[in-house]
């Protein structure tokens, strides 16, 4: 008997949203217009350069750039040809993208040269200068030593490396046979997203997703009543799952239409609610705060506007979702994670506002969960506070070259631990409550609190250091390091944010700097985090 879900690839889904949307809008990028026809061609285009470039089954494809047409082109070709995506956050920086690169094995990267203040191609050229003189056909940075192929989208271009459009021109030297070839041959068990995350080890993880997302978006689908009538606003950083799952997948899946941003700014994203009559949008309540305190939201049209997934359930949040109700529509809210396929709840259409606002939603067909004591690791009655675990056919492949941190993560029976503080009704609707294992959401980015303290060990003033989390109106909470300086040696804001800017990512950087003797610590030698939080707050005069 088959599934009642077939399985498919992304290459299938969009061949077949093609042939039932063809002449309709698929998107909108800076004014550029494309039907889903003119979008399938660009992305067959993208396969067969990759195909002519040399990009084999399997093959990882790092993309570093920000919001742009041709994201979603490779996005699309590179899994139609059976190679593994590989999206690089566009605020990493030196060494985080380093890390990615090498500890994926990609064998290609596509960059923008800059955007903005950002300049891309200067920050490979400090850890791969042989981009300058290399040979773009097979480069292999000493840095980099799986790496062939360097090509950049922009106005810049090195030696080393190959230029967008020309990669492109190479498209005509692959018969669109070989393409289905490459097609047919995909299977949808296989890897097509190798998506990296912060963890509790320092160290980003690699989450490895087939092409099951697919039916995690099309049940989304149908609890969000989406349809090719709809408008998707979409400005989430595509190398999230957030942004790429609800944005293309969507479309690619109901037929609506996205409008996409570079990145998000609260003016732009108002103005074309307006005037592309936009009905749905995504994000966390950092956007939503922008959006609803920005100036210009009661003066605009905003009556296209049918539904907003705003992603709630910490009591930080629960403000923000209210004034949404009113400043907006009616919002959804939902829980996930990129190790299980992004939204593995939804709140329903008509759920009361309190639901709305404080609850995380109900779980989509196909996920079960369960809240547990960590200690214990029993099932507890519902409405107690626990750890989340979750189970179900989107839960990830593993983490790539991590079977250890695979097997924590992963039980003996499918479970998933997700290290998240919840609780869950009677009627299981989930509502997630912060994090047990002390990660860090800046604006909606993880920010792992151990990455930062062993880059800060490395300043000459830090003797020891621990980074907590402190409240912020905006972003909900940035990071405080809570420094024991070096007999003699003395440190300041300014000194800590020097250090760090340009190193790493400016999520990442702390914002707060509390100098102190030491630590409170328990008995077995532990730094109690509550109790300094609570000192941290204090001497900040912020709120706990």
């Amino acid at each position: 008997m088959s599934d009642w879900f077939p399985k498919q690839t992304i290459g299938d889904l969009l061949n077949q949203a093609t042939e039932r949307f063809g002449p309709r809008e698929a998107l909108m990028y800076e004014g550029r217009r494309w039907t889903f026809d003119e979008f399938r061609d660009e992305v067959d285009r993208v396969a067969r350069a990759l195909i002519n470039l040399g990009v084999q089954p399997g093959d990882k494809v790092s993309l570093w750039m920000p919001n742009r047409a041709e994201w979603l082109f490779l996005f699309g070709a590179v899994a139609k040809i059976g190679a593994v995506l590989v999206p690089i956050n566009t605020r990493f920086r030196t060494a985080d993208m380093e890390y990615l690169v090498n500890h994926s094995d990609s064998t290609a990267l596509i960059l923008m040269d800059r955007s903005g203040p950002v300049d891309f191609l200067d920050m490979l050229r400090e850890v791969a200068p042989e981009i300058d003189t290399g040979n773009a056909t097979d480069l292999r940075p000493a840095a980099f030593p799986a790496l062939r192929n360097v090509i950049v989208t922009g106005e810049n271009h090195l030696s080393g490396t190959i230029d967008w459009d020309a990669m492109l021109a190479g498209a005509d030297e692959v018969p669109a046979s070989e393409l289905a070839h490459r097609e047919a041959a995909v299977s949808p068990d296989d890897t097509f997203l190798l998506m990296y995350t912060s963890g509790t080890t320092g160290f980003p993880k690699g989450v490895m997703h087939c092409h099951n997302p697919i039916r995690t978006i099309t049940d989304a689908a149908n609890r969000m009543a989406t349809s090719s009538r709809d408008v998707i606003l979409m400005y989430l950083p595509l190398f999230h799952c957030f942004g790429l799952y609800e944005g293309p997948l969507m479309s690619w899946v109901t037929g609506a239409r996205v409008v996409l941003t570079t990145m998000f700014d609260a003016g732009e994203v108002l103005g074309l609610l307006e005037s592309e009559r936009a009905t749905v949008m995504n994000g966390f309540d950092t956007h939503f705060f922008d959006l609803t305190h920005h100036r210009d939201v009661d003066r605009i049209d905003r009556s296209s506007l049918r539904t907003i997934l705003l992603a709630v359930g910490m009591a930080s949040s629960e403000p923000t979702a209210r004034l949404t109700q009113q400043k907006l529509c009616p919002s959804l809210s939902a829980w996930g994670m990129t190790e299980v396929g992004v939204g593995a709840t939804r709140t329903f259409l008509d759920a009361p506002e309190n639901d709305r606002c404080i609850e995380s939603g109900h779980p989509l067909p196909g996920y079960e969960f369960k809240v547990i004591d960590p200690e214990t690791g029993e099932t507890l009655p519902p409405s107690t506070v626990g750890e989340l675990l979750v189970r179900g056919y989107a839960v990830m492949q593993g983490y790539y070259k991590r079977p250890e941190a695979t097997a924590e993560a992963i039980d003996d029976e499918g479970w998933f631990h997700t290290g998240d503080v919840a609780t869950m009704r009677d009627d299981g609707s989930i509502r997630f409550m912060g994090r047990y294992k002390d990660m860090l959401k800046v604006g909606g980015e993880n920010v792992d609190p151990t990455e930062v303290e062993a880059f800060l060990l490395e300043h000459p003033a830090v003797n020891k250091v621990q980074v907590i989390g402190v409240p912020d109106a905006r972003l909900t909470e940035v990071a405080c390091a809570c420094v024991v300086v070096e007999p003699g040696q003395a440190i300041t804001d300014a000194d800590l944010d020097g250090f760090c800017r340009g190193k790493m990512a400016s999520f990442k950087i702390p914002r707060h700097l509390v100098v102190l003797d030491d630590y409170p610590m328990t008995s077995s030698g532990k730094v109690q985090k509550y109790l300094l939080r609570q000192m941290a707050a204090e001497q900040l005069g912020l709120g706990v």
